[in-house]
């Protein structure tokens, strides 16, 4: 048998990304390629960047200098994808570029430069049903939808990760089950919007194990409650529909922490970034909540020096 294309990797940015790193290799090593530890012994570097601010754009186009100065030939993909004038203007010799959750667009451009030998026979080269992980083995993140409906002043995910885009119910559950029997013991849930899940699928019920489970965030979560491992919801906001969650809580179904971007306390602040601005009913259920589940911990993200707000 000829000799294995080998594919060096770089992954950057926040978990959401992860994911989509960790959905690319399983690919390459689906379809039979290697995954080199080095740039030297690599046939091709996949970079997946991030472009959320400005020091992650920075990173993102040094990591891509990186692998072109040790080996030069490099495929780009990730969130910066965006930006394919701004990656091309800065280094102009990348084989590729492509935008983020674009795994095809990736595995073509694999395909073109660095194609597996005819003699190539994928049934030798098989994968656990988890398929490859970035995390150590107790915890993996699942992410259950792309994309964000919202138009944040100061956000550019939508003009990078699109429109909201769910996962059935049934798949993301058949995931969880995948990775729990491979020894999971706690489950991140993780999406742009997690609160918003099933919302463009209008919350239609899927299938899972021949039972309809509707797609929809509590709905989920009920279902994820009933596997041995625990489960931790990120980047919640608060829709109405998050009280549901905690009763979930309470019960031991669900972690009692969440992980909800308030971004600011101001008001006025929120209504410049398009957020939702209604500081006073959000206290007032967090103090709800905590009678329900005294042991909720809240996880949140603040903008300090937001344009006017001094």
């Amino acid at each position: 048998m000829s000799k294995q294309p080998q594919i060096g990797f770089v992954s950057l940015g926040c978990p959401k990304n992860l994911v989509d790193s960790e959905r690319i290799l399983t690919q390459l090593r689906t379809e039979g390629y290697g995954i080199s530890p080095s740039y030297d012994g690599a046939d091709l570097v996949v970079v997946n960047t991030c472009g959320f601010i400005d020091d992650a754009v920075a990173e993102s186009l040094d990591a891509i200098g990186e692998a072109m100065a040790d080996n030069g030939r490099v495929v780009v993909t990730g969130c910066l994808g965006k930006r394919a004038d701004e990656i091309r203007a800065a280094h102009p010799g990348v084989l590729a570029v492509t935008g983020a959750h674009e795994y095809e667009a990736v595995m073509a451009a694999v395909h073109t430069h660095a194609p597996l030998p005819a003699d190539h026979d994928p049934f030798v080269d098989l994968l656990p049903p988890q398929g490859v992980k970035l995390t150590p083995k107790h915890y993996a993140y699942l992410k259950i939808s792309e994309g964000c409906n919202h138009s944040c002043s100061f956000c550019i995910i939508p003009e990078m990760r699109g429109p909201l885009a769910s996962r059935p119910a049934g798949q993301v559950l058949a995931e969880a089950e995948r990775l729990v029997a491979s020894g999971v013991r706690e489950l991140l849930v993780v999406s742009q919007d997690t609160s918003a899940y099933g919302l463009d699928l209008k919350y239609r019920p899927d299938f899972h194990n021949g039972r309809p489970v509707k797609t929809r965030m509590t709905e989920l979560v009920r279902e994820l409650g009933d596997l041995p491992a625990w489960t931790r919801l990120h980047y919640v906001d608060p829709y109405p529909h998050v009280d549901e969650l905690i009763p979930l809580m309470a019960e031991g179904r669900l972690l009692p922490y969440l992980d909800m971007p308030l971004q600011h306390g101001s008001e006025r602040i929120l209504k410049a970034m398009k957020r939702p601005a209604a500081t006073a009913k959000v206290l007032d259920r967090l103090k709800r909540w905590r009678e329900i589940c005294p042991d909720l911990t809240l996880r949140s993200t603040f903008i300090v020096g937001f344009p006017g707000e001094t």
